[in-house]
């Protein structure tokens, strides 16, 4: 893993169950330790596989992964969790191919991370302008309520974050 990827947060976690000091480029994973490493189903591996993401060595039938795409899938994982597509995180598993010093790959990832910020942020305002009309709602019920002398009921949902 390249150290920007590093900084960024987006390489293999640190924990990655190898020797201290050990690269871990001789230790293969089945897709079940993967799948249960990440938290992912076998078919959104073999998903990820398809759409050029990760390429597994085989054994006969059975796809034997190593640790570069024990750390693609880390890498597939903190992008989808960010908010990322499917064809950005593939572009940026191309460019990091590519690219020795990673110099286009940053570039890229800067460019749409800071495009997910942009987005991220209009939702926040209109979560947050929603929010408003909800509470000016809620108020106005309260209010008619106690006008007319009726007693607000309060049900288990309204307790619930």
């Amino acid at each position: 893993m390249s150290q920007p990827a590093r900084l960024m947060g987006l390489g293999a976690r640190d924990d990655d169950g190898l020797a201290p000091g050990a690269d871990g480029a001789g230790r293969s994973f089945a897709i079940g330790e993967l799948a249960d490493e990440f938290g992912l189903t076998h078919r959104t591996i073999r998903h990820y596989e398809d759409e050029g993401l990760l390429a597994p060595q085989r054994d006969g039938t059975a796809r034997v992964y190593g640790h570069r795409d024990r750390a693609r899938l880390a890498l597939i994982c903190r992008g989808k969790r960010l908010g990322f597509s499917l064809a950005e995180i593939k572009e940026f598993l191309t460019l990091y191919d590519a690219d020795e010093i990673q110099k286009e790959q940053m570039r890229f990832m800067q460019r749409i991370a800071r495009r997910r910020i942009a987005d991220l942020e209009r939702q926040l305002q209109d979560v947050q302008q929603t929010l408003g009309e909800l509470r000016i709602i809620d108020t106005q019920i309260s209010d008619h309520f106690r006008k007319n002398g009726i007693t607000e009921t309060h049900t288990p949902e309204d307790s619930q974050p």
